[in-house]
C-alpha cells in the first residue's frame, strides 16, 4: 500500500478519492467484516457516516477506514485482528492493522491534550487539531520490546502469563521506558522479569502491533546455559526452559501464527 501523503495534504485531492474508494468499516470493538478470508470493502456511497479514514492507494485505488456499524452481508462475519490477521492477504492485513491504529487514536483522543477544547480529524485523519489553538496532533505510536531469550545451544526461555490459555507459553516484552534504546529494553525487561542476565542483543524484525498503539521491535539475546529464569515482577506466572525438541513436539502451545513472538520461535526452530 501507497500511505500517499500527497493526497492526505490536499482536501480536494481526498474529496476525488473517496468517490471511487473502497471503504473498510471497523467497529468499536475492532472489528470488521470478513467474507472467507477477505475483507468486506464498501464502495464509499454505502459507507457509514463518520470521519473518513485515509489508508492510502494500491494500483490506483484508494482506501479508506470508517469508524461505525458494521453492514450486514450474507454470509460475512465480524472479526477482530487477532482472530484472522494470520489469513489475510498482506495487502488486507495491512489495512486492516491501520484502520485499526487509527481508530483506536481517533476514539482516544477527541480533546487537546494542551487546552482541553475539542479536535477535529484532517489530512485524511492522519492528524486531530485543535479547534481553539489550531495545535496539530498526531497518532501516537509505543515502541515495545519482544525477545527471544536462548543459550545458543538448542534451548530457549518462555513464559507465561496467567490470564493465557492452559500450556501457552510465549516470548518475554515489554515497553521501551524514556530515555531508553531498544536493546537496552530487552536487558531491563528479560532482568525484571525473570532475574537473567541477557547479552549480544540482536534485531530480527519489527510488527505494529494496534492493541491500541503499539510497535513491536523483535529481537534475540542470549544468556548463560546455567541461568536460572524465575518469575519476579508479577507480570509472568511461569517462565522455564524449553529444548527445540520439547516445542516442535508440542510440549507448549505457541503464541498464535498473527504475532511475531510466533515468528521469532518458528525462524528459531528452523535454523539447525
Amino acid at each position: 500500500m501507497d500511505r500517499d501523503a500527497a493526497t492526505r495534504d490536499s482536501e480536494a485531492a481526498l474529496e476525488a478519492a473517496w468517490e471511487g474508494a473502497q471503504v473498510l468499516v471497523v467497529d468499536d470493538q475492532a472489528q470488521a467484516l470478513l467474507d472467507g478470508t477477505e475483507l468486506l470493502l464498501l464502495p464509499s456511497h454505502e459507507a457509514p457516516e463518520g470521519d473518513r479514514l485515509y489508508l492510502g492507494s494500491d494500483d490506483g485505488q484508494a482506501y479508506f477506514a470508517v469508524q461505525g456499524k458494521l453492514p450486514r452481508r450474507l454470509g460475512a462475519q465480524p472479526r477482530g485482528l487477532r482472530e484472522v490477521g494470520a489469513l489475510l492477504s498482506d495487502r488486507d492485513a495491512g489495512l486492516l492493522v491501520h484502520a485499526v491504529a487509527l481508530a483506536n487514536w481517533h476514539a482516544a483522543h477527541p480533546r487537546c491534550p494542551r487546552c482541553g477544547a475539542p479536535t477535529t480529524a484532517t489530512r485524511g485523519g492522519a492528524v486531530r487539531r485543535c479547534t481553539e489553538d489550531g495545535s496539530e496532533h498526531f497518532p501516537r505510536t509505543d515502541p515495545a520490546m519482544i525477545v527471544l531469550v536462548t543459550d545458543g545451544a538448542g534451548r530457549c526461555v518462555l513464559g507465561r502469563q496467567a490470564i493465557w490459555p492452559t500450556g501457552r507459553y510465549s516470548t518475554l516484552a515489554g515497553f521501551v521506558e524514556p530515555g531508553e534504546s531498544a536493546e537496552q529494553a530487552v536487558v531491563r525487561e528479560v532482568m525484571e522479569e525473570t532475574g537473567i542476565v541477557v547479552r549480544d542483543v540482536v534485531y530480527k524484525a519489527s510488527q505494529p502491533w494496534p492493541f491500541p498503539a503499539s510497535l513491536m521491535l523483535g529481537f534475540y539475546a542470549l544468556c548463560d546455559a546455567d541461568a536460572d529464569p524465575v518469575p519476579r515482577d508479577g507480570e509472568l506466572e511461569d517462565a522455564r526452559w524449553f529444548t527445540k525438541d520439547e516445542l516442535r513436539d508440542g510440549t507448549a502451545m505457541l503464541p498464535t501464527p498473527v504475532s511475531i513472538a510466533y515468528r521469532l520461535i518458528t525462524d528459531w526452530l528452523e535454523d539447525t
